[in-house]
């Protein structure tokens, strides 16, 4: 998969290093109060706090980031803070990837096959949703004013990055 590290011009596809993703559910009650090092965030909205990141994904479920190292220390404390409380806490590390859009024009390239609308008014910095590219479920980030992180099902990685160059070539990319 030497051809995801391309960069296409005004945009720039690039795969990002590996890290440990875990997704947690739970009644948000349980939730209160649970020691993450990071404030979960609210509907539609994503938060990072010492190389940690929680993305919303539905009411009591959260997809949570953190570096590989960090990963089983993160596992181990939750699941200590959680016992005997109804959650449910999977590690998904090897089932996903993160592929970064990046450019001007990375918001009406990713519109060619995903429905929502990225808009800064309606997608602001920070915002997160499940939704489709094409053919792929994906979960949207939006990182920055033009900046997108895209967590995908590994199989679904090369279609996505090849969905992506081909809309980009209407931008010169």
């Amino acid at each position: 998969m030497d051809d995801l590290l391309a960069r296409t011009a005004p945009l720039g596809i690039r795969p990002l290093p590996a890290m440990a993703r875990f997704m947690l559910q739970a009644r948000p009650a349980t939730l209160a109060g649970v020691p993450l090092g990071i404030v979960l965030p609210p509907a539609c909205r994503a938060t990072e706090a010492g190389g940690r990141a929680a993305l919303w994904l539905g009411p009591g479920a959260y997809l949570l980031r953190t570096t590989p190292a960090d990963g089983p220390a993160l596992a181990a404390a939750l699941e200590q803070a959680l016992a005997g409380q109804a959650h449910a806490l999977v590690e998904v590390s090897d089932r996903l990837t993160a592929l970064e859009l990046a450019g001007e024009e990375a918001a009406a390239v990713l519109n060619a096959g995903c429905p929502l609308d990225l808009d800064l008014a309606a997608c602001p910095v920070g915002f997160c949703a499940r939704s489709v590219l094409g053919k792929a479920g994906i979960l949207l980030w939006r990182t920055g004013a033009a900046r997108f992180l895209l967590e995908i099902e590994r199989s679904f990685t090369p279609y996505v990055h090849g969905f992506l160059a081909e809309a980009g070539r209407e931008f010169g990319g």
